[in-house]
Protein backbone atom coordinates (compact mmCIF):
# COMPACT_ATOMS: atom_id res chain seq x y z
CA UNK A 1 0.00 0.00 0.00
CA UNK A 2 1.11 3.23 -0.58
CA UNK A 3 3.34 5.18 2.33
CA UNK A 4 1.56 8.79 0.89
CA UNK A 5 5.40 9.63 0.35
CA UNK A 6 5.17 11.41 -3.87
CA UNK A 7 1.64 11.02 -3.78
CA UNK A 8 1.09 13.85 -0.71
CA UNK A 9 3.27 16.34 -2.64
CA UNK A 10 0.53 16.42 -5.71
CA UNK A 11 -2.77 15.33 -3.34
CA UNK A 12 -4.21 18.82 -3.38
CA UNK A 13 -3.69 19.04 -7.13
CA UNK A 14 -5.69 15.69 -7.62
CA UNK A 15 -8.35 16.49 -5.12
CA UNK A 16 -9.32 20.17 -6.28
CA UNK A 17 -12.25 19.11 -7.23
CA UNK A 18 -13.30 17.62 -4.43
CA UNK A 19 -16.33 18.72 -1.81
CA UNK A 20 -14.34 20.09 0.42
CA UNK A 21 -17.12 23.09 0.71
CA UNK A 22 -19.69 20.13 1.50
CA UNK A 23 -17.51 18.39 4.20
CA UNK A 24 -17.32 21.56 6.05
CA UNK A 25 -21.22 22.58 5.90
CA UNK A 26 -22.32 19.03 7.20
CA UNK A 27 -20.20 19.47 9.97
CA UNK A 28 -21.54 22.79 10.95
CA UNK A 29 -25.59 21.61 10.64
CA UNK A 30 -24.65 18.13 12.84
CA UNK A 31 -23.06 20.79 15.73
CA UNK A 32 -25.97 23.08 15.01
CA UNK A 33 -27.96 20.18 15.99
CA UNK A 34 -25.46 18.33 18.79
CA UNK A 35 -23.83 21.67 20.54
CA UNK A 36 -20.87 23.88 18.92
CA UNK A 37 -17.74 22.30 20.09
CA UNK A 38 -14.87 24.20 20.94
CA UNK A 39 -11.80 21.48 20.19
CA UNK A 40 -11.81 19.27 17.28
CA UNK A 41 -9.49 16.12 16.63
CA UNK A 42 -9.82 15.17 12.43
CA UNK A 43 -8.77 11.63 11.72
CA UNK A 44 -6.95 11.34 8.96
CA UNK A 45 -6.43 15.02 7.95
CA UNK A 46 -4.37 14.54 4.94
CA UNK A 47 -2.89 18.11 4.24
CA UNK A 48 -5.16 19.71 5.87
CA UNK A 49 -7.64 20.93 3.44
CA UNK A 50 -10.84 20.34 6.28
CA UNK A 51 -8.61 21.25 9.33
CA UNK A 52 -7.35 24.67 8.25
CA UNK A 53 -10.56 25.75 7.20
CA UNK A 54 -12.31 24.67 10.61
CA UNK A 55 -9.61 26.59 12.78
CA UNK A 56 -10.19 29.79 10.18
CA UNK A 57 -13.71 29.91 11.57
CA UNK A 58 -12.64 29.40 15.82
CA UNK A 59 -12.50 25.89 16.61
CA UNK A 60 -9.21 24.24 18.22
CA UNK A 61 -8.11 21.62 15.97
CA UNK A 62 -5.84 18.74 15.90
CA UNK A 63 -4.84 17.04 12.73
CA UNK A 64 -4.19 13.23 12.74
CA UNK A 65 -2.80 11.31 10.07
CA UNK A 66 -0.31 8.35 9.67
CA UNK A 67 1.71 10.00 6.32
CA UNK A 68 4.44 12.55 7.80
CA UNK A 69 4.34 13.94 4.27
CA UNK A 70 0.81 14.79 4.22
CA UNK A 71 1.45 16.64 7.75
CA UNK A 72 4.26 18.12 6.74
CA UNK A 73 2.48 19.59 3.40
CA UNK A 74 -0.62 20.63 5.82
CA UNK A 75 2.21 22.73 8.13
CA UNK A 76 3.36 24.61 5.05
CA UNK A 77 -0.16 25.26 4.36
CA UNK A 78 -1.25 26.30 7.71
CA UNK A 79 1.86 28.78 7.87
CA UNK A 80 1.12 30.47 4.41
CA UNK A 81 -2.58 31.08 5.37
CA UNK A 82 -3.78 34.38 5.62
CA UNK A 83 -4.33 33.36 9.20
CA UNK A 84 -1.59 31.40 9.52
CA UNK A 85 0.29 33.60 12.18
CA UNK A 86 -2.79 33.51 14.29
CA UNK A 87 -2.56 30.05 14.53
CA UNK A 88 0.79 30.26 15.73
CA UNK A 89 1.07 32.64 17.98
CA UNK A 90 -2.69 30.92 19.59
CA UNK A 91 -1.63 27.16 19.16
CA UNK A 92 -4.71 27.09 17.85
CA UNK A 93 -3.43 24.20 15.52
CA UNK A 94 -1.53 20.93 15.82
CA UNK A 95 -0.67 18.07 14.15
CA UNK A 96 -0.27 14.72 15.10
CA UNK A 97 1.41 11.56 13.46
CA UNK A 98 -0.74 8.85 14.89
CA UNK A 99 -2.94 5.50 13.62
CA UNK A 100 -6.33 6.41 13.33
CA UNK A 101 -6.45 2.76 14.83
CA UNK A 102 -4.72 3.78 18.02
CA UNK A 103 -4.53 7.75 18.50
CA UNK A 104 -4.84 9.26 21.42
CA UNK A 105 -4.55 12.88 22.50
CA UNK A 106 -3.57 13.87 26.23
CA UNK A 107 -7.21 15.15 26.59
CA UNK A 108 -10.56 14.28 25.92
CA UNK A 109 -12.36 16.53 22.70
CA UNK A 110 -15.83 17.88 21.77
CA UNK A 111 -16.25 16.48 18.70
CA UNK A 112 -13.69 14.00 16.49
CA UNK A 113 -14.62 13.85 12.65
CA UNK A 114 -13.02 12.07 9.61
CA UNK A 115 -14.08 12.56 6.08
CA UNK A 116 -13.35 11.85 2.49
CA UNK A 117 -13.53 8.40 3.23
CA UNK A 118 -10.78 7.81 5.68
CA UNK A 119 -11.94 5.10 7.47
CA UNK A 120 -12.54 2.87 4.01
CA UNK A 121 -8.84 2.52 4.14
CA UNK A 122 -9.34 0.69 7.28
CA UNK A 123 -9.26 -3.10 5.87
CA UNK A 124 -10.25 -5.26 8.59
CA UNK A 125 -13.51 -5.05 10.98
CA UNK A 126 -11.41 -5.71 14.56
CA UNK A 127 -9.64 -2.04 13.02
CA UNK A 128 -12.29 -0.40 12.23
CA UNK A 129 -13.85 -1.51 15.90
CA UNK A 130 -10.23 0.07 17.25
CA UNK A 131 -10.79 3.21 15.73
CA UNK A 132 -14.74 3.18 17.12
CA UNK A 133 -13.29 2.45 20.77
CA UNK A 134 -10.42 5.10 20.10
CA UNK A 135 -12.90 7.61 19.67
CA UNK A 136 -15.26 7.24 22.27
CA UNK A 137 -12.03 7.35 24.76
CA UNK A 138 -11.09 10.73 23.09
CA UNK A 139 -14.40 12.27 23.01
CA UNK A 140 -16.18 14.20 26.68
CA UNK A 141 -19.36 12.94 27.42
CA UNK A 142 -21.73 14.64 24.72
CA UNK A 143 -19.08 14.86 22.10
CA UNK A 144 -20.16 14.08 18.60
CA UNK A 145 -17.85 11.39 16.09
CA UNK A 146 -18.62 12.65 12.51
CA UNK A 147 -17.71 10.58 9.30
CA UNK A 148 -18.40 9.56 6.09
CA UNK A 149 -17.53 6.09 3.89
CA UNK A 150 -18.37 4.86 -0.01
CA UNK A 151 -21.35 2.60 0.21
CA UNK A 152 -20.65 -1.18 -0.79
CA UNK A 153 -22.22 -0.37 -3.75
CA UNK A 154 -19.52 2.27 -4.65
CA UNK A 155 -16.89 0.24 -4.83
CA UNK A 156 -18.82 -1.64 -7.51
CA UNK A 157 -19.71 1.16 -9.43
CA UNK A 158 -16.10 1.95 -9.41
CA UNK A 159 -15.02 -1.44 -11.12
CA UNK A 160 -17.96 -1.17 -13.32
CA UNK A 161 -16.75 2.81 -14.72
CA UNK A 162 -12.92 2.47 -14.52
CA UNK A 163 -10.66 3.52 -16.23
CA UNK A 164 -10.60 6.73 -15.14
CA UNK A 165 -7.79 9.18 -16.69
CA UNK A 166 -7.15 12.89 -15.57
CA UNK A 167 -5.32 15.19 -18.25
CA UNK A 168 -4.32 18.66 -16.86
CA UNK A 169 -1.04 20.73 -17.26
CA UNK A 170 0.18 20.01 -13.69
CA UNK A 171 -0.39 16.90 -13.84
CA UNK A 172 -2.11 13.60 -14.99
CA UNK A 173 -3.37 9.85 -14.10
CA UNK A 174 -4.45 6.80 -15.49
CA UNK A 175 -6.57 4.79 -12.48
CA UNK A 176 -7.67 1.34 -12.61
CA UNK A 177 -9.39 -0.96 -9.97
CA UNK A 178 -9.55 -4.35 -9.35
CA UNK A 179 -12.43 -5.57 -7.07
CA UNK A 180 -12.55 -8.29 -4.47
CA UNK A 181 -16.54 -8.65 -4.11
CA UNK A 182 -16.51 -11.34 -1.12
CA UNK A 183 -14.17 -8.71 1.10
CA UNK A 184 -15.86 -5.62 -0.81
CA UNK A 185 -12.60 -4.51 -0.82
CA UNK A 186 -11.26 -2.43 -4.03
CA UNK A 187 -7.62 -2.24 -5.27
CA UNK A 188 -7.10 0.90 -6.45
CA UNK A 189 -3.60 1.67 -8.99
CA UNK A 190 -2.77 5.16 -10.45
CA UNK A 191 0.03 5.98 -12.79
CA UNK A 192 0.51 9.58 -12.07
CA UNK A 193 2.41 12.19 -14.13
CA UNK A 194 3.48 14.97 -12.34
CA UNK A 195 5.08 18.08 -14.24
CA UNK A 196 8.62 19.27 -12.95
CA UNK A 197 9.48 22.61 -12.21
CA UNK A 198 11.68 24.49 -14.48
CA UNK A 199 11.45 25.04 -17.97
CA UNK A 200 11.97 21.75 -19.46
CA UNK A 201 8.27 20.84 -19.65
CA UNK A 202 9.41 17.11 -18.18
CA UNK A 203 6.99 14.89 -15.75
CA UNK A 204 7.90 12.67 -13.58
CA UNK A 205 6.16 9.43 -13.48
CA UNK A 206 5.10 7.29 -10.35
CA UNK A 207 2.63 4.61 -9.31
CA UNK A 208 0.31 4.37 -6.34
CA UNK A 209 -1.82 1.42 -5.38
CA UNK A 210 -4.66 2.46 -2.91
CA UNK A 211 -7.26 -0.27 -1.61
CA UNK A 212 -10.59 0.66 0.24
CA UNK A 213 -13.16 -1.97 2.10
CA UNK A 214 -17.16 -0.52 2.49
CA UNK A 215 -18.70 -2.37 5.13
CA UNK A 216 -22.19 -3.29 5.60
CA UNK A 217 -24.14 -0.06 6.94
CA UNK A 218 -25.99 -2.19 10.06
CA UNK A 219 -22.97 -3.62 11.21
CA UNK A 220 -21.30 0.00 11.63
CA UNK A 221 -24.04 1.47 13.11
CA UNK A 222 -23.67 -1.51 15.12
CA UNK A 223 -20.42 -1.78 16.41
CA UNK A 224 -20.83 2.07 16.99
CA UNK A 225 -22.91 1.10 19.64
CA UNK A 226 -21.09 -1.81 21.03
CA UNK A 227 -18.03 1.02 21.27
CA UNK A 228 -20.16 3.03 23.64
CA UNK A 229 -22.11 5.51 21.63
CA UNK A 230 -25.91 6.17 22.44
CA UNK A 231 -27.42 7.82 19.17
CA UNK A 232 -26.25 6.60 15.89
CA UNK A 233 -27.74 8.56 13.00
CA UNK A 234 -26.54 7.84 9.02
CA UNK A 235 -27.66 9.65 6.04
CA UNK A 236 -26.94 9.74 2.63
CA UNK A 237 -24.74 12.23 0.69
CA UNK A 238 -24.41 15.29 2.18
CA UNK A 239 -28.09 14.99 3.22
CA UNK A 240 -30.00 15.03 6.27
CA UNK A 241 -32.09 12.30 4.94
CA UNK A 242 -32.22 8.42 6.02
CA UNK A 243 -29.58 6.70 3.80
CA UNK A 244 -30.35 3.48 1.55
CA UNK A 245 -28.40 1.44 -0.78
CA UNK A 246 -28.72 4.27 -3.70
CA UNK A 247 -26.42 6.41 -1.33
CA UNK A 248 -22.88 6.68 -2.83
CA UNK A 249 -21.42 8.43 0.69
CA UNK A 250 -22.97 7.52 3.80
CA UNK A 251 -22.61 9.71 6.51
CA UNK A 252 -22.46 8.67 10.61
CA UNK A 253 -23.01 10.72 12.97
CA UNK A 254 -22.69 9.00 16.11
CA UNK A 255 -22.96 10.59 19.72
CA UNK A 256 -21.31 9.64 22.96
Amino acid sequence: MSSYGKFAYVYDELMADMPYPDWLAFAEAAWSKYGKPLTVAELGCGTGSITIPLAASGYHMTGIDLSSDMLSVAQMKMERHPQGRRFLREGSVRWVRQNMKEWELPEPVDSVISFCDCLNYVLEEQDIRSVFECTFAGLKTGGTFLFDVHHPNTLIRYEEEQPFVLDEPAVSYIWTCEMDVPRREIEHHLSIFAREEGEGGLYRRFEETHIQRAYDPEWMTEELRKAGFSEVKVYADFEWVEADDSAGRLFYVAVK
